[in-house]
């Protein structure tokens, strides 16, 4: 009986058998203290004598040592290896897929997902490494995304940026538990206790400064709070042990943002040595007029990252100097791995994932992980909340039927689908005003509502204005 046609009933077209296509390949299964490595057992050199002599032939184990990769890198030379599949959580893969990039081997990083498709075979780290190089020989395997080298050069001191920030804000923290215990309310009468007033204030208090009023008279012109509101709120019990833990908790945070600003002296210089790519285009006027927030760069990263990506993406709704640091960061300015924008989004984990059987959907969850590219368009789709542009329109729309967290998912796919576009496709970005937005939209829900009516038999025709 033939399979029928139509839209219900697909028929895929005959695939031809798995064929080799890596004929040299090799698989590594990498751990922390050893890696286990497996050739094709006709490529191992002629009077080759395993050293353990439990392995089969064409596996070895090495260890981790840079004198156990170089040999590693050696033995698979002599075996004429061109093309390397390693499996790896964490980052033990790291130094290995550096030198053996460096040596001229093709490295396929693979997710153990994709090792994991064919279950009820052993499990061994032997098995392992000789079951990742069948895959990768028959070319079933996908590398995982990883940028040039250059980026992957800022992407470790922007990682770092990050890291320092998390750690200063654990010592803002502290300072405010400590002004809490000594009861002086300056968390009350300041909106930062790290800002101009609160840092002159508890600088002073370190210095031994006990009198209310003068420290009230730090007060910035632009603090709400009056100056008679803030020093009452200083008043305080001044424990030796208390005023102690202050001190060390504001030194810890000025040493932090000391090695903040030399993190940032290490981002600028990477961004100055790049190539490039802006030819000799004027930076756009930006559209954005706010203040610079907190923890942002002072050495105009807008201008450095137009010169580098070609393209300004401050231009769209919701990406701030900051945002659009990160995501170049990791990604870098080169999407020529992803063929298209659905490929990117999908990487990112900003789509469904479906997983349905016999016309049921079971679940649409999007997948689950740690991408910071796609944390900080998260975050740019949570800005973009009251904001008074389509994107914004578009936020409050899904908002109110779906909720708020789907919202946000569904708003940062369509700023990571303008992202690609942008750093693919180089075009000018005109941006679409609120009331632009609405009005297409309601056409076409009019368009819908008519084609239903009509589906049904009725015609669809506006109401008239009576008299």
């Amino acid at each position: 009986m033939s399979p029928r046609s139509g839209k219900g009933f697909r028929t895929s077209q005959a695939g031809e058998d798995l064929a080799v296509t890596h004929r040299h390949a090799a698989g590594i299964d990498v751990h922390s203290r050893e890696h286990f490595v497996a050739v094709a057992a006709e490529d191992v050199p002629a009077g080759f004598v395993n050293a353990d002599g439990k392995l089969p032939a064409g596996v070895r184990k090495f260890g981790t040592n840079t004198g156990d990769l170089e040999a590693l890198a050696a033995w698979l030379k002599d075996c004429g290896v061109t093309t390397v599949a390693m499996e790896s959580t964490g980052i033990y893969w790291i130094p290995l897929y550096d030198l053996l990039a460096s040596q001229g081997f093709e490295v396929f990083l693979v997710d153990p997902r994709q090792t994991k498709h064919a279950p009820g075979r052993p499990k061994s780290d032997v098995l392992d490494c000789q079951w990742i190089r069948r895959l990768h020989s028959y070319g079933l395997l996908t590398a995982s995304f990883r940028p040039a080298d250059e980026i992957v050069r800022w992407r470790g001191f922007q990682r770092q940026r990050e890291m320092l920030i998390r750690y200063a804000a654990q010592h803002v923290q502290h300072l405010q538990k400590v002004l809490e215990e000594m009861n002086v309310k300056l968390t009350e009468v300041v909106s930062d206790v790290v800002g101009v007033t609160g840092m002159k204030i508890i600088k002073d208090i370190v210095r031994g400064e006990r009198d209310p009023l003068k420290l009230a008279k730090h007060r910035h012109e632009a603090c709400k709070a009056t100056e008679a509101e803030i020093a009452s709120a200083l008043y305080g019990n001044w424990r030796e042990e208390l005023l102690f833990a202050l001190k060390q908790a504001l030194r810890l945070y000025e040493f932090y943002q000391k090695q903040l600003r030399e993190c940032d002296g290490e981002i600028e210089a990477c961004l100055r040595g790049m190539a490039d790519k802006s030819q000799g285009k004027p930076l756009p006027p930006s559209v954005r007029k706010r203040k610079p927030e907190k923890n942002e760069v002072r050495f105009g990263a807008r201008a450095l990252l137009f010169r580098m990506a070609g393209v300004d993406l401050t231009v769209l709704e919701g990406i701030s100097e900051t945002t659009a640091l990160v995501i170049l960061s990791e990604i870098g300015t080169d999407l020529s791995q992803f063929a298209h924008e659905k490929n990117f989004v999908s990487w990112l984990g900003l789509c469904p994932q479906h997983r349905g059987s016999a016309g049921k959907i079971f679940k649409r969850r999007t997948r689950r992980g740690a991408n910071r590219a796609a944390r900080a368009l998260r975050m740019a789709a949570q800005g973009c909340h009251h904001a008074k542009n389509a994107l914004g329109a578009f936020y409050r729309r899904i908002q109110a039927r779906a909720g708020g967290p789907k919202a946000i998912v569904a708003t940062a796919r369509k700023i990571a689908e303008r992202v690609y576009r942008l750093l693919k496709y180089g075009q000018e970005y005109v941006r679409q005003s609120q009331e632009a937005y609405e009005q297409a939209y309601q056409q076409r829900l009019v368009k819908s509502l008519a084609a239903k009516a009509a589906h049904l038999g009725y015609k669809l025709v506006p109401e008239t204005m009576s008299p």
